[in-house]
C-alpha cells in the first residue's frame, strides 16, 4: 500500500470529493468488506444445485454492484472527450469564441485525473471481490472432496483430483479478478459510445452498425462453439499432465527399480504432446479470430470517412461532428478489441467451470440424513444384519453375513484374500454403506447417526498409517486437541515410542515428513498407535496392522496393542495367525460371508477352515488349502 500513499497523500485535481475520500479511506482502513460466506463443512447439509458462476456469484451482488458502477463511472468521464473536441471546434474554433475554448480545455483537464481516480478506486475494489470470490471457491471445492466417499478417490487418479484445484481454477482467478471486470469495462464503454454515435448522427451510427455488426457477430458464434470445445480438451490435457507427473513422482522408488525412468519420461512427453496439440489448437483460433474482428476497425473508418465526408460537403455534417464522430468509431472498436482477448479468458473460465461442475455434482456414497442424531457413548456393541455389499452392484464381496461382536471383546476376522476381511471393516467405519442389511452399535443404526459422532467413537489403524508433513506431535494430535506434552509423551512410552522421542533431536517437534518416510516401518506404525490410544475410541479396527513388519518389529508393535486394546472392542483383520493368537474370538470369512466363528480351541477342535490353516502352519491370507491366492 506504500506505493499508493504520494497518490492519496498529494490529491487529485478535479477529482469528486467523495471518490477522493473513499480512495483514502481505502488507504487508511484497507478495502471495503464483501459478503464472505464461507461453506461450514457438512456431511448432508450442502448445495446440491448444479454449479454455475451466476449461481456462485450470488452471494457477492451487492460487491460486484458497487464494482460496476464504478466501472459505468469511469467509461463516462473516460469517454466525454470527443464531445468536448466537437464543442471546442464548432462552437469555439470555427466561431471565433476564445473563451469557450479554454473553457473546454480546463474542464477536459479535470475528467482526465477525475477517471484516474475512479479507476484506481475501481481496480481495488475488483481486485479484493476477486481475490475473495477464488478464496470461497477453493473452500467450497476442497470441502466437497472432504465430504466425497473413499470409492470416489480409488476411482480418480490423485493428479486429476490436483488439476481441478490448480489448472481449472487458475482461469477462473483470471476471470474472477481481471476478466469480469475489463469485460464490465469494456461491455459499458461499447454501449455508451454506441449511444454517442446515435446522439450524433443516427445516419453514419447506423451505417457503422451494418457494416461493424454482421461481420463480427458471425465470427464471433463460430468462435464461440470452437473454442468451448478446444479449451474442454486442454483442461482434460493439463488434468492428464498433472495426473501422469503425481503417479510418476509418488512411485519414484518402483521406476527406479525397474529401470522405467526413460519409459515414464516417453510417456509423460506423449502427455504433454496431447497438451501442446491442445493449445495449438486454441492459438488457432485466436490467430483467426482476433485479426479477423479487428480488421473490422479500419474497414470501417475508411467507408465512414468517405460517407461522412461527403456529408459535410452537402452540409448535412459539420466538420466537429465528423471528428468527434471518427474519434469515436476509433474508440468504438478499441473495445472490441479487448472484447476478442477477453472472450478467451471467458471461454477458459466456461471450460473450467465445465469441468467443476462434474466434481460438484458428484454425490458422496454415504450420505449424512438430514434428520441424523449424535451417537451417544457407545459400549462397542456391534452387529452386522443380513448385510450385502459389493464395490460393484452386479458382484458381491459379501452376503447376507451376521456377526455379532460384544463390547470389550477382541475379535481376529481372517480369511483368504479378497474374501471381504477389509470390507467389513470399512463398514464399520461407514466407509461404505451396505447394499442390504444393517450395521449397528449399542442398537443404533449406522445410516441414522451423524458421520461425525460415530468416527469420534471409532479408531482406526491401517496397514500403511499415514502420516502427515509435520511435526511429531501434529500427527499425534490429529484425532483429539487440547492435549498437553506430558500426555502425548506418556501416551508414545505406552505403545513403546519412549526411546524413539528421546532420540529425536527436538523431541515432540521434530518434523515428520510426508508420508513418514524419515520414520522406519515399526515406528509409523507405533506412531498411530499412539494416535489411536490418545483420541480414546470406543470400538478399535486394525486392519492388518502388523502384515508387513518384520518378527521383532511385530513383537513391540505386538506389546503396544496390549495397552491400545485394554477394555475396547476391537476389531483386527488379520493377516497372520499370530494375531489370532490375542482375540477372544476368532472369525473366519470365506466364499462371500461367515465360514466359522468361535475360540482358537474351538476351531482347531472342529477341524474346519481354520483347523486347516492352523495345521499348515501358513499365513492366514494364502488360501484355505494352503496354497497362494490369487
Amino acid at each position: 500500500m506504500a506505493g499508493w500513499g504520494g497518490i492519496a497523500d498529494t490529491g487529485f485535481s478535479g477529482v469528486p470529493p467523495e471518490v477522493q475520500a473513499q480512495v483514502e479511506a481505502y488507504m487508511d482502513e484497507g478495502p471495503p468488506e464483501v459478503a464472505e460466506v464461507p461453506p461450514p463443512f457438512s456431511h448432508s447439509d450442502y448445495d446440491r444445485q448444479v454449479f454455475s458462476m451466476r449461481h456462485f456469484l450470488r452471494p457477492f451482488s451487492a460487491a460486484l454492484i458497487g464494482v460496476f458502477l464504478l466501472v459505468a463511472l469511469e467509461a463516462v468521464l473516460s469517454q466525454a472527450g470527443p464531445v468536448l473536441l466537437q464543442t471546442t471546434i464548432d462552437d469555439g474554433v470555427l466561431a471565433g469564441d476564445r473563451t469557450l475554448v479554454v473553457t473546454m480545455g480546463l474542464i477536459f483537464g479535470l475528467l482526465v485525473p477525475a477517471s484516474i481516480g475512479v479507476g484506481i478506486l475501481k481496480t481495488m475494489s475488483a481486485g479484493r471481490v476477486g481475490a475473495t470470490i477464488m478464496a470461497k471457491l477453493r473452500v467450497a471445492l476442497f470441502s466437497h472432496f472432504q465430504r466425497l466417499g473413499v470409492e470416489y478417490y480409488a476411482n480418480e487418479r490423485p493428479g486429476r483430483l490436483l488439476s481441478r484445484m490448480t489448472s481449472d481454477l487458475e482461469p477462473l482467478q483470471q476471470l474472477f479478478q481481471q476478466g469480469l471486470v475489463q469485460l464490465a469495462v469494456q461491455g459499458v464503454t461499447l454501449v455508451a459510445i454506441t449511444i454517442v454515435l446515435f446522439a450524433l448522427n443516427p445516419l453514419l451510427a447506423v451505417i457503422t452498425l451494418v457494416v461493424v455488426v454482421p461481420g463480427t457477430l458471425l465470427m464471433s458464434l463460430w468462435y464461440r462453439h470452437q473454442a468451448q470445445l478446444a479449451q474442454i480438451r486442454v483442461r482434460d490435457a493439463i488434468a492428464n499432465v498433472l495426473a501422469h507427473l503425481q503417479e510418476s513422482l509418488a512411485g519414484i522408488r518402483i521406476v527406479t527399480a525397474h529401470n522405467r525412468r526413460e519409459r515414464v519420461v516417453v510417456e509423460h512427453q506423449n502427455e504433454a504432446g496431447e497438451y501442446l496439440d491442445a493449445n495449438d489448437r486454441t492459438a488457432f483460433l485466436n490467430g483467426v479470430y482476433g485479426p479477423g474482428a479487428e480488421a473490422m476497425g479500419p474497414l470501417s473508418q475508411m467507408i465512414l470517412l468517405v460517407i461522412g465526408g461527403a456529408l459535410v460537403l452537402d452540409g448535412r455534417v459539420t466538420i466537429g461532428e465528423l471528428s468527434a464522430f471518427l474519434l469515436y468509431v476509433a474508440a468504438f472498436f478499441a473495445p472490441i478489441t479487448e472484447l476478442v482477448g477477453l472472450y478467451n479468458v471467458y471461454q477458459q473460465g466456461r471450460a473450467s467451470v465445465v469441468k467443476l461442475r462434474e466434481v460438484f455434482a458428484t454425490e458422496p456414497s454415504v450420505v449424512e440424513s438430514p434428520d441424523a442424531y449424535g451417537l451417544p457413548a457407545v459400549k462397542g456393541h456391534i452387529r452386522l444384519d443380513g448385510v450385502t455389499f459389493g464395490y460393484d452392484d452386479d458382484a458381491p464381496v459379501v452376503a447376507d453375513v451376521n456377526l455379532e461382536f460384544m463390547p470389550g471383546e477382541t475379535i481376529a476376522v481372517v480369511g483368504p484374500t479378497g474374501a471381504g476381511k477389509s470390507t467389513i471393516a470399512k463398514l464399520l467405519n461407514r466407509f461404505y454403506d451396505p447394499r442390504v442389511g444393517t450395521v449397528t452399535i449399542d442398537g443404533h443404526d449406522l445410516t441414522q447417526v451423524t458421520i461425525e459422532s460415530l468416527r469420534s467413537q471409532i479408531g482406526v489403524v491401517p496397514q500403511e498409517p499415514f502420516l502427515f508433513a509435520g511435526s511429531i506431535r501434529d500427527n499425534l494430535m490429529l484425532g483429539c486437541r487440547g492435549v498437553d506434552d506430558e500426555v502425548l509423551i506418556d501416551a508414545c512410552r505406552q505403545v513403546g515410542l519412549g526411546r524413539l522421542l528421546e532420540r529425536l533431536p527436538d523431541g515432540l517437534d521434530t518434523p515428520c515428513h510426508e508420508r513418514g518416510v524419515s520414520l522406519s516401518a515399526g515406528e509409523r506404525q507405533l506412531l498411530a498407535l499412539a494416535r489411536a490410544f490418545l483420541s480414546q475410541p470406543r470400538v478399535l479396527v486394525l486392519d492388518e496392522a502388523t502384515s508387513s513388519l518384520d518378527l521383532r518389529t511385530e513383537q513391540a508393535v505386538e506389546a503396544a496393542l496390549d495397552v491400545v486394546l485394554a477394555g475396547r472392542t476391537a476389531v483386527m483383520i488379520a493377516h497372520r495367525l499370530q494375531t489370532t493368537m490375542r482375540a477372544d474370538r476368532i472369525v473366519v470369512i470365506a466364499d462371500g460371508g461367515v465360514a466359522e466363528s468361535g475360540t482358537r480351541a474351538e476351531l482347531i477342535a472342529a477341524d474346519g477352515y481354520f483347523a486347516r490353516m492352523w495345521a499348515a502352519g501358513a499365513p492366514v491370507a494364502h488360501g484355505l488349502d494352503g496354497s497362494a491366492s490369487s
